[in-house]
């Protein structure tokens, strides 16, 4: 019966999904007399969380929370921040029992919560459905132990490999299903990033496009990566209605006369560079200063190269269509120096394919380098 209850809970935090960054997906649910009086989830930073929305929705019902055993699929939180602490709300509801899926991941906060809770005389259980509720939180958890972006890179191939033509031509490999659910990797993250070269060669709008009207905005953020500032300034990204979302990252050679043109329409960013190009590792860290849990990759195949080969990628997720494509002048999914031996290639653990329409999708965890 717990886990009925804790179901419940995860189905709600869920709906938070690609809305609460920079906080965690939470949901909860309050149970009396064998049901449920009150439930709620975390909508967005800021927001009540998933226990006060909870203990709301059961006074909205004219139900008493004393005695009630609170289903939250995340350590109820004990610290002042944008909102109260849950622990205060919780004791002064009389809430008898609490039930944790999982631990706060925050390393000042883990167990805190519970302890507190413990000590105010209230019993408290935690791991119920851990493994569900870490992965729903897997992009909050790597920022806020890490304070880096967890970083997804995604790419459309064919199935030897290939994102486009030797002449650059690459719409559309994959199928209308696939792209749907391209625009869900969209929705996920906090922000995208591709290379100055897919801007020149396709002109992208890189924004979240849903399906249906009734699916709230997404706020993407947008990242060019262009040591040279060659950006055009007519482009997609620089011109249309998101353009207060997207940043050029430019190295220090930039021409100061590009460098004008570009911020007169955008944020620009400098940023030092490593072996020519812009240094990854001083981007990710700067992103995750700014509160970006999430960064999705769209570059070309240099790009995905320099996050994947430089063990900076969290995350494969790979479309493949049923073509092959061949030419040894066609452009590769993951290109750059490659791995040379065996030992040294990128190894994906987790592997989940899924159908979608005619195409297929990888998607799996990139193993840490040693």
């Amino acid at each position: 019966m717990n886990e009925r209850w804790m179901r419940a809970a995860l189905s709600l935090a869920r709906r938070g999904r690609g809305l609460t960054s920079p906080n965690p997906m939470v949901g909860a649910v309050l149970v009396k007399n064998g049901r449920i009086i009150g439930s709620g989830w975390h909508r967005k930073a800021g927001a009540p969380h998933a226990e006060i929305e909870a203990l709301n929705d059961a006074r909205a019902r004219k139900c008493d929370p004393r005695g009630a055993t609170l289903f939250v699929t995340l350590e109820p939180c004990c610290t002042h921040g944008r909102t109260p602490p849950c622990t205060d709300a919780i004791l002064k509801a009389g809430i008898g029992r609490v039930v944790a899926a999982a631990t706060d991941p925050n390393p000042r906060h883990a167990g805190k919560g519970f302890t507190l809770l413990r000590s105010a005389g209230l019993l408290v259980e935690s791991g119920l459905m851990g493994e569900k509720a870490t992965e729903l939180n897997r992009f909050f958890n790597h920022w806020i132990t890490n304070r880096l972006p967890y970083v997804t890179v995604k790419a459309a191939m064919t199935l030897d490999g290939k994102i486009a033509t030797a002449s650059g031509d690459s719409k559309w490999i994959t199928g209308d299903d696939a792209r749907d659910f391209g625009m869900k990797l969209r929705q996920e993250h906090d922000a995208i990033l591709v290379g100055i070269e897919t801007i020149l060669a396709d002109n992208p709008g890189l924004t979240f496009r849903p399906k249906s009207p009734r699916t709230p905005p997404h706020c993407l953020r947008r990242f060019i990566l262009d040591s040279r500032a060659r950006t055009p300034v007519d482009a997609t990204v620089l011109t249309d209605d998101s353009r207060a979302l997207t940043t050029i990252v430019v190295g220090p050679a930039a021409p100061k006369a590009r460098l004008n043109a570009l911020s007169k329409k955008v944020n620009v960013l400098a940023a030092p560079l490593k072996d020519g190009r812009v240094d990854l590792e001083w981007l990710l860290k700067h992103l995750g200063e700014s509160d970006i849990s999430s960064l999705l990759v769209e570059g070309g195949g240099e790009v995905n190269a320099s996050f994947l080969l430089g063990g900076l990628a969290q995350e494969a997720a790979f479309f493949y269509a049923p073509k092959v494509l061949g030419g040894r002048d066609a452009r590769r999914g993951v290109a750059g120096p490659g791995a040379t031996s065996w030992e040294d290639a990128i190894h994906l653990e987790q592997p989940r394919f899924q159908r979608l329409g005619p195409d297929l999708i990888l998607r799996a965890r990139v193993r840490p380098q040693r």
